[in-house]
């Protein structure tokens, strides 16, 4: 059965196509228009080459030797040489989700018709990215410009039939030309600019990026599900989620935030609180703690900082970072600077330490769960405490991520090494600011799945109330399709987090708290 098609024009992907395009269960192909374009500027590159007009990476060496005339007998070998000898990372080789990732993106800029690739060798890229038949990126290299060399270059190794591809027959890596014999694709010859088309971009931090911002999306809305549970079980008011108090200071993010938990803590129909959000309505307790209260406030600008990014990055998966570029339509061929990495770098930076801020928060709320002191539940959410430690060192787990994040939202791209002689002498570490931003993001994912497993524990401890039917749904997946016991005493309880961080992590908890808002 044929895999379905997204069509890549160079204008419209999102951030969300790409984390779909990693699953291996899309194909891709350029539209008709995006295929003309790719022709064009390919018709534009020969003739500068019959020509013999001197341009810089056509028929000139790179960086500091674009003073450096190539004959036409070597402008092949030049692109080839380009290739293997910028193909110098190191590290662990990025997993074949986010390396499709990477590919299709790739894709997507010569897609525009700006690179000056020829049609065949576009074919074969995309061929290769349909058949999962990619080559090995190693994840560090890159300084984030001339762009993203090192990735790029060893993505476009395996298409000349150069160093490990993945064969998703045997689900490893193997020799590039075995693979590339066994899946009928002919190792390609580089034509001239067809090397410094491949490898001018900022792919790699975009592509990475991408990711860390869909998942950035899911966790802002997981976020507010389990604080709605904590709130519940810590017998919180609603008060502070009343509309009129965030229309007062109308951040976006702040009222979406407020909206969200306020309608999982009502029933939809009646719009009153749960069993157990009326058990405690006469109560003599004024406020509720500041992670209970403010967590409009301070989830607000999450995702408010997640909108920005993904804007950043729609609009950096969209865009021409070649050098030169190729402009068919007035002849010209321009030397520019779009392979530069700021803006993902900046905005990913910024990502990191806005999406720490809900594993912060998180980790307060576990703190005053387990906390006798301040829950009124039993210490560590534990029956028999003293011979069973419960969740007291699933907080400390929660803690040294949340420490391990403050070291992770250092921004890397307020650092710059002068590189290639000088000619490059300001990059902007938007490798490591995607590295860095998705692993913040893995972080928060983690800490928000020990508050939830806090929260359903304490669910435990206060029945028979009930909670509202989204939130008991919730609970109920996770005890019943997922297999999560209750805590009656101590057992392994790594495997536990480690479900309920695929409960997070995978969005479906929060599919189906969702429905409470949408």
């Amino acid at each position: 059965m044929s895999k379905p098609i997204i069509y890549l024009d160079g204008e419209s992907l999102t951030p969300d196509d790409l984390v779909l395009l990693s699953k291996g269960t899309h194909n891709i192909d350029l539209t008709p228009e995006a295929w003309k374009n790719v022709q064009l500027a390919r018709d534009m590159i020969d003739q500068i080459v019959e020509k013999d007009l001197p341009v810089y990476g056509i028929n000139t060496g790179f960086g500091n030797f674009a003073h450096v005339s190539i004959a036409q007998k070597d402008l092949s070998e030049l692109q080839r040489s380009l290739i293997v000898s910028h193909a110098a990372g190191t590290g662990a080789p990025l997993p074949i989700e986010r390396t499709r990732m990477l590919s299709a993106l790739r894709c997507n800029v010569l897609a525009k018709g700006y690179s000056g690739i020829r049609v065949s060798t576009l074919k074969t890229m995309i061929q290769m990215f349909n058949n999962s038949t990619l080559s090995l990126v190693p994840y560090k290299g890159t300084v984030g410009a001339s762009g993203d060399l090192a990735p790029l270059s060893h993505l476009a190794l395996g298409m000349l039939g150069e160093g490990k591809v993945w064969n998703p027959k045997v689900n490893a890596f193997e020799d590039a030309k075995k693979v590339l014999k066994e899946f009928g694709i002919e190792p390609v010859v580089l034509g001239p600019k067809e090397g410094l088309a491949l490898i001018n971009g900022t792919q790699f931090i975009t592509s990475l990026g991408s990711e860390a911002v869909v998942r950035a999306q899911n966790a802002c809305e997981a976020a507010d599900v389990i604080t709605a549970l904590s709130l519940e079980v810590l017998k919180g008011t609603v008060k502070p989620m009343d509309e009129k108090i965030h229309k007062a200071r109308p951040h976006a993010g702040q009222i979406e935030v407020a909206r969200r938990i306020k309608a999982v803590l009502t029933d939809k129909s009646s719009g009153v609180r749960s069993e157990l959000g009326l058990s405690h309505a006469n109560c003599k307790k004024v406020q509720d703690s500041y992670t209970l209260r403010c967590t409009p406030q301070v989830h607000g600008i999450c995702n408010d900082t997640v909108a920005f990014t993904r804007g950043i990055l729609t609009t950096e998966i969209n865009s021409a970072t070649d050098n030169p570029m190729i402009f068919h339509t007035t002849q010209e061929s321009i030397s520019g600077g779009n392979f530069h990495g700021e803006y993902p770098a900046k905005a990913l930076d910024y990502l990191a330490i806005g999406i720490h801020e809900l594993a912060s928060i998180s980790e307060r709320r576990i703190e005053r769960l387990v906390n006798p002191a301040l829950s009124g539940l039993p210490a560590f959410l534990v029956k028999e405490g003293g011979l069973n430690s419960g969740f007291m060192i699933a907080h400390c787990t929660a803690a040294a991520l949340v420490s391990e994040n403050k070291v992770l939202c250092h921004p890397a791209s307020v650092d710059s090494i002068s590189t290639s002689a000088a000619q490059e002498d300001h990059v902007s570490m938007g490798g490591f600011s995607a590295r860095k931003a998705l692993e913040v993001v893995e972080n928060v994912e983690k800490v928000l799945a020990i508050e939830l497993l806090c929260a359903c524990q304490a669910l435990d401890l206060l029945r028979p109330l009930k909670s509202t039917s989204v939130l008991e749904k919730a609970y109920s997946y996770l005890r019943n399709e997922l297999g999560v016991a209750p805590y009656d005493k101590d057992r392994f309880m790594a495997p536990d987090i480690e479900k309920a961080w695929e409960f997070v992590r995978s969005g479906k908890l929060v599919e189906i708290c969702s429905e409470a808002w949408n």
